[in-house]
């Protein structure tokens, strides 16, 4: 018998563009950190203020870095000036992304 396969968290979407996430941000934090999940989304802190897209490009380096991949790679798609976000990746299977969750 086959193991089932592991569910995907509510805050990850595969799709034909590559993988969604749901992101809720925090901004101003003392360090760019992941911080669990909360309503759905990956929630993360990120250590830039929410000015001129510095919160945005803070968690686009922190989740490229996280993930091994170019910054090219993560755009916000969605919510660039509120802090909750959806943000694509491309290049990289659901399953690398769901190693982002933490416990």
């Amino acid at each position: 018998m086959k193991p089932a396969a592991a569910a995907s968290p509510s805050w990850l979407r595969e799709g034909a563009g590559g993988v969604s996430l749901a992101v809720a941000v925090t901004p101003r934090a003392s360090r760019t950190e992941l911080a669990g999940v909360s309503d759905g989304r990956l929630r993360v802190r990120v250590a830039a203020p929410p000015v001129e897209g510095a919160a945005n490009e803070e968690l686009v380096r922190f989740l490229a870095k996280a993930l091994g991949l170019p910054r090219a790679a993560v755009t916000v798609s969605a919510g660039a000036s509120a802090r909750r976000k959806t943000v694509v990746v491309r290049g990289v299977p659901a399953a690398a992304v769901r190693r982002l969750q933490p416990g």
